[in-house]
């Protein structure tokens, strides 16, 4: 699926809306709207056009707790001695619009979910974040709560710079996107191609897991 954004006049914010994707992705929009076969989600001064086969539902924007600056001094402290790894990917896919089963397979195929993890390479923690990745996201990346949630803000950069296009953006999040735009495709590192593979294996488990669970 491809988005479409178009240049429009500003529009000024109102209460917000999520488009809520069959890929299992929220986007957000100040405002949504369905014209025949299309969904317009108005974000700022721009519209993304959506087939309307695309979207599952539109929701109201629902009080989910942003990192705020006062947040983000609180998540200098030190970790607590017992982290419950689950517990913070399930917050950052909330704050972050992402399936949570997407964060869980990425945290298992990078770490384990194991926050003291640090890679040959000097990837460090729950998601294997690179010191100067997690620099530039201003995160430690030995605080686990930091770590998984900057992950998951990197990984929604590289959706949004891929169109959504999954296999791109986990490809980018193991290669980097420099080798990724190169390419423009999964670059031919098998490292990289059996680690997208991976992850998209678990991903598409847990969501059948999942969906049957609540049938």
């Amino acid at each position: 699926m491809r988005l479409l954004l178009l240049l429009s006049l500003a529009w000024p914010a109102v209460a917000g809306e999520y488009a809520v994707l069959d890929t299992g992705f929220r986007l957000r929009a100040d405002r949504a709207e369905r014209a025949n076969d299309l969904v317009r989600l108005y974000v700022g001064a721009g519209v993304i056009e959506l087939p309307a086969r695309n979207v599952l539902r539109l929701e109201q924007e629902e009080a989910v707790e942003e990192l705020e600056p006062e947040a983000e001094r609180r998540l200098e402290t030190p970790p607590e001695p017992t982290v419950d790894p689950r517990r913070l990917i399930e917050e950052a896919a909330r704050r972050h619009g992402l399936p949570v089963e997407l964060l869980d397979s990425i945290a298992a195929v990078e770490s384990g979910y194991n926050h003291h993890a640090v890679s040959p390479k000097g990837a460090i923690g729950l998601m294997q974040l690179m010191p100067e990745t997690a620099a530039e996201l201003k995160a430690d990346p030995t605080d686990p709560r930091q770590n998984v949630d900057a992950a998951a803000r990197y990984l929604r950069e590289l959706l949004e710079r891929y169109d959504y296009g999954l296999y791109r953006a986990l490809a980018a999040y193991n290669a980097g996107p420099a080798a990724v735009d190169r390419h423009g495709w999964i670059p031919p590192y098998r490292e990289t191609q059996l680690y997208v593979q991976r992850v998209v294996e678990r991903f598409e488990r847990l969501r059948r897991w999942r969906a049957g669970s609540t049938d």
